[in-house]
């Protein structure tokens, strides 16, 4: 029996991560979870699961998760530092990292430190501090196995195949629900619009990202720390029906593509299982339904995010924690109805621009920036 921890345990990859779970229950074993506000689904999953201790945001949220409870005993940690505080207690095998945005990096290096496997759906970590968290992994023998599922599809057809056989990476992306809108129009665009995605079922911030195609821009920076890669040998191509979740080619001139339905459960299930592959699929893929694939480049002028996130790979050093928190803020102004949708990539350029250039930063440097481009993308015009 592994034991497990998973943080973000109310979110969405980490409630698919606890449903992966119910079919494991033979091999893992969920000692610790953390939530944020929704503390009745939290309290209903520690009764199912029953962790040894649980993690919340705060202490409000820890006592309206211990009245849930019934009486159970269980320890209960909050405040920032608590994810950091649940892995060290519990010392968990694997660590599933679903927590949104920058506030994951602190616990995705402890369980690094741990030397436990980082099963990462939380891509702000490396696109924040790739530079610390590589080296850490390596000389700690921790496993990062990623759960995003591009980054899944490129770790499965590196398998085996020697890393630097690999001549470059093709990343695919749906296209979002603006792909084919009129990009004058897109300044017109609600929150409950760019909320629906047309092939997966993500959650609230990532589907923005999906929409602007700054995740594309924040996996180009996953993916050159997590791969080893320089930036001109990732691409980005657009591929409508999110059946090819990415390709390899390989020096030899083939290329491998990791294919299959789009569902977040297969790459959780392969991060917890790796090198297994239990059987434990609910729907098979059908050639039936998916008889055509296409293959198109972005069109970079209705996505700008895209050159973004490659000119934050060239530079390196801070630029991955401004691009990431630069767009969280824009994110949530654009949500809050404060700043139209094509405005969050024309802040997050701007913010990129002032940018103090150091070449290997520090964790607290990383941190100062990541505080710096909040304020900068709140101020700027």
């Amino acid at each position: 029996m592994k034991r497990v921890v998973v943080l973000g345990s109310t979110g969405s990859v980490g409630k698919q991560t606890l449903d992966v779970l119910r079919g494991l229950r033979d091999s893992f074993d969920v000692v610790g979870l953390s939530g944020n506000s929704n503390s009745d689904l939290l309290a209903e999953q520690v009764r199912e699961f029953g962790p040894d201790a649980v993690a919340v945001g705060s202490e409000r949220s820890s006592r309206q998760v211990s009245s849930n409870l019934d009486g159970r005993e269980i320890t209960l940690l909050s405040g920032p530092g608590s994810l950091v505080d649940l892995i060290e207690r519990l010392e968990p095998q694997i660590v599933v990292q679903a927590v949104s945005g920058a506030v994951g990096l602190p616990s995705s290096m402890a369980a690094i430190e741990q030397g436990a496997r980082l099963a990462l759906a939380n891509k702000e970590s490396l696109v924040m501090a790739g530079h610390l968290l590589m080296p850490l992994a390596a000389a700690r023998g921790a496993e990062i196995i990623p759960v995003d599922s591009e980054h899944s599809a490129i770790f499965q057809c590196l398998q085996g195949c020697g890393g630097r056989s690999a001549r470059r990476i093709f990343l695919t992306a749906s296209g979002g629900p603006f792909v084919d809108t009129p990009i004058d129009d897109l300044r017109k665009v609600t929150p409950e619009e760019a909320a629906h995605h047309p092939t997966w079922n993500m959650g609230g911030k990532i589907t923005i990202d999906s929409a602007t195609m700054m995740n594309k821009a924040l996996e180009i920076v996953e993916a050159r720390w997590l791969f080893g890669l320089e930036p001109a040998q990732i691409e980005v191509i657009v591929h409508r029906q999110s059946i090819v979740h990415s390709m390899v080619e390989f020096a030899d001139g083939s290329i491998l593509a990791q294919m299959g339905n789009p569902d977040m459960r297969v790459p959780i299930r392969y991060a917890l299982t790796h090198p297994d592959r239990p059987d434990l699929a609910r729907d098979y893929f059908d050639f039936d339904r998916w008889s055509r694939l296409t293959f198109e480049p972005p069109d970079r002028t209705r996505f700008p995010a895209i050159d973004l996130g490659f000119d934050a790979a060239r530079k390196g050093g801070l630029h991955g924690a401004v691009l990431n928190a630069a767009n969280e803020e824009g994110v949530g102004l654009f949500l809050k109805g404060l700043i139209p949708f094509d405005e969050i990539s024309k802040r997050v350029s701007l913010v990129l621009g002032k940018t103090k250039h150091i070449q290997s930063p520090t964790l607290e440097e990383v941190l100062a920036a990541d505080r710096w481009a909040r304020e900068e993308s709140i101020r700027c015009t």
